[in-house]
């Protein structure tokens, strides 16, 4: 385009690496470029840039959050930045953050993307931060997704927390160290977050299963946490998806990439469904097809044995098998509560130790995006040594519009 005119050339795209960017300018390939995801994961990105602060951006993963909670019609969200939907509603900047209201010190346990986030922010207020985490590496889930195919931008999660909190004096990080409920308690912390994540179940209980499934208590049954660990299923492999996000695509492409005959089911018409919403259905489908991965759509999971799986049509019920030696369970996930159930299960000890406040955060609370998951870290320390309020959801309204509103 720039051999052809000499109007100013811009272009959008997954531009999300800084030096992509300003590369493109400097060579003369572009003239501008229209970074629309990339800011709103980071709205000063050409600021920052400007100033050299390269390692202070929060690069836009290309998750597409953003745009399956705009389909959704629901106040927008961003896996790296928390504050977004939040700047009118609650007041929140994505770089500002109130100063601490007391001198308590905070206890996180768990350095995933909400307990990452959360002593990221406490850190940021200036409240002196433990964080501790059971594995060696930091990053929970997404320093083990970001390994999986097509989600190496996911480490970014990590990478720009686990930075801004090395430049923090007030915040201490202990890795490779698991805390039992007893440890917790004489840590001398006022405020507690536990963020131990969750796990995939095996037993095949998600959407269109509310019971285990026959047959899966057996070996050759595994889960994504198996595969992620280096486990090896033994092909054939089906991969029943009854979770309808990435992983169960995802999964089905690592194992295929391995050399495995693989078959992908879902109760869905499609693989992937909810993918629909942030516009890679087509996508993550056609490289599945691809792949040569099989895919058998609109099918549950009734049983398994014996080198062969069940299937049964979600409309008539009619049962067929299809030959299988191992199956991975991406139905749904339990959290890893057990710390927090034991701390909370005793509130006498708690206030023997002097402990003001007990959080569970992120897929410990609720297991479910990883953009949800550093939201509520974000919200544990916003609200830290303040009354949360009960913030109804809330839209702008013009004065006309305001003056003929139902009351």
């Amino acid at each position: 385009m720039k051999q052809v005119t000499t109007k100013p050339v811009v272009a959008v795209g997954r531009y999300t690496s800084p030096d992509r960017m300003v590369s493109l300018v400097k060579n003369g390939v572009l003239d501008m470029i229209g970074a629309a995801r990339p800011s709103i994961a980071d709205p000063f990105l050409p600021k920052k840039i400007e100033e050299g602060r390269i390692e202070d951006l929060r690069e836009c993963i290309g998750c597409n959050i953003c745009v399956g909670w705009d389909h959704m019609l629901s106040p927008m969200r961003c896996t790296q930045n928390p504050t977004k939907g939040e700047e009118w509603r609650k007041g929140w900047h994505p770089e500002r953050i109130p100063g601490k209201a007391s001198d308590d010190r905070v206890l996180v346990i768990g350095a995933g993307p909400a307990g990452l986030e959360a002593a990221r922010a406490a850190g940021q207020r200036g409240y002196n931060v433990t964080l501790a985490e059971a594995a060696e590496e930091l990053g929970g889930r997404v320093a083990r997704e970001s390994l999986l195919p097509g989600l190496s931008a996911w480490s970014r999660v990590r990478d720009y927390r686990v930075h801004q909190i090395r430049q923090m004096v007030n915040v201490e990080v202990y890795p490779a160290s698991r805390l039992t409920a007893g440890q917790a308690l004489e840590f001398g912390a006022d405020h507690i977050a536990v963020a131990t994540g969750a796990h995939w179940r095996n037993d095949g209980f998600g959407r269109a299963h509310q019971f285990p499934i026959p047959g899966v208590d057996k070996a050759g049954v595994f889960t994504p946490d198996n595969v992620m660990s280096g486990v090896a299923p033994e092909g054939p492999v089906l991969v029943y998806d009854d979770d309808h996000y990435y992983m169960g695509g995802v999964i089905a492409e690592k194992l295929r990439g391995d050399g495995l005959e693989v078959t992908l089911v879902t109760p869905d018409p499609v693989v992937s469904s909810w993918t629909t919403l942030t516009l890679e259905q087509h996508r993550i489908q056609a490289r599945l097809i691809e792949l040569g991965v099989g895919i058998e759509v609109n099918a549950r999971l009734a049983a398994f044995g014996e080198g062969v799986a069940t299937l049964e049509c979600v409309f008539t019920g009619r049962p067929r098998e299809v030959a299988a030696r191992s199956i991975v369970m991406v139905t749904s996930r339990l959290p890893d509560d057990e710390l927090y159930r034991e701390l909370a299960g005793d509130p006498e000890r708690l206030s023997d130790a002097g402990i003001a406040s007990l959080h569970r955060i992120g897929d410990c609370h609720g297991p479910a995006t990883i953009a949800a998951a550093v939201y509520e870290g974000h919200r544990f320390a916003r609200e830290l040594g303040t009354e949360p309020e009960d913030i109804p959801f809330r839209r702008e309204l013009t004065e006309l519009a305001a003056e003929f509103a139902l009351p």
